[in-house]
């Protein structure tokens, strides 16, 4: 089997954790270096990012985006901040039409701080902040800010407290926090019910597959594989065609640039750029460091072909 490089998007079911589908597609590829672009709650479904190969090195230049489609209910405070943990506390929400209830999301759209979950993956000291919940541990977790670019009522059910939700929101955004805060600004208490990712890092449903669609031997896995080239269309590139620039990329030096060269769909100035050839192949990626005369410092060199 061909030594594979690139991205699998999955489409992950309830029950399994990120580390379980890593492993699995492991077996699958027969490829060891295999990571995930984002961990997903095990009792999330929807899309989780598999780069496989030289892919892993890329992760971090992916699109740091993520969207939603979650239900809160009110009235619930839990361990855990969604309907699966131990129930603490509850409290009735009060009566609210569509129109007040979008105007208390205002307060949760754009930046905002929000303390994470104590169930989550949050470091505290070198330690996940979950393995300290499971042992009961007393501690406190400290705020930190995200981005809720879109936060949209689909749906308000006034009976049973359930607000069906859509968020667009930055990597690092906890929805389950989102649900508790929430409640809690409404004087009431609030949990997650349901949570589906459809988009991350740049990849949604469309070109997703399910883990047991794959074949066990891996002889179907490459018709599924994101070329790592097709998943950076948000950076802005240059064009290697010089031999001795060629030579310095490889070496890791520096290359003096034209800015006018670099294409860049947004035309702001750029800072990190992905570094092409002629044919369009990858070869990496670029910081560009601006002055009388520009250079790009090579910051990932990718092999030759």
């Amino acid at each position: 089997m061909n030594y594979i490089n690139g991205f699998l998007v999955l489409n992950k079911n309830r029950g399994c954790t990120s580390h379980d589908c890593v492993k699995q597609i492991r077996s699958i590829s027969k490829i060891k270096k295999v990571g995930h672009t984002g961990t997903l709650d095990p009792e999330v479904k929807g899309v989780l990012p598999i780069a496989i190969g030289n892919a892993t090195r890329f992760i971090q230049y992916l699109p740091q985006i993520k969207t939603y489609l979650g239900i809160i209910q009110l009235g619930i405070k839990t361990s855990t901040d969604d309907i699966h943990g131990e129930v603490i506390n509850k409290k009735n929400w009060p009566i609210l039409s569509l129109e007040e209830l979008d105007q208390y999301l205002d307060a949760f759209r754009g930046n905002i701080t929000q303390v994470p979950p104590k169930v989550s993956s949050v470091h505290i000291n070198g330690e996940r902040a979950y393995k300290k919940s499971l042992r009961n541990e007393e501690f406190e977790l400290a705020s930190k800010e995200v981005n809720i670019m879109e936060l949209i009522i689909n749906k308000w059910d006034q009976e049973k407290g359930l607000l069906y939700i859509k968020v667009k929101c930055s990597s690092g955004t906890y929805i389950r926090s989102l649900a508790r805060d929430l409640g809690s600004a409404l004087g009431s208490e609030g949990c997650l019910f349901y949570l589906e990712r459809t988009e991350s890092s740049g990849f949604d449903m469309t070109k997703s597959v399910k883990i047991e669609d794959l074949n066990k031997k891996g002889e179907n896995i490459n018709k599924f594989i994101i070329p790592i080239i097709n998943t950076l269309d948000h950076l802005p590139g240059f064009v290697i065609n010089d031999i001795q620039d060629s030579n310095f990329w490889e070496t890791g030096r520096k290359i003096r640039c034209i800015e006018d060269n670099i294409f860049n769909k947004n035309n702001q100035f750029p800072k990190t750029i992905k570094v092409i050839d002629n044919s369009n192949f990858l070869l990496g990626i670029g910081i560009l460091m601006r002055g009388d005369i520009s250079y790009i410092q090579p910051k990932l060199v990718l092999n030759a072909k």
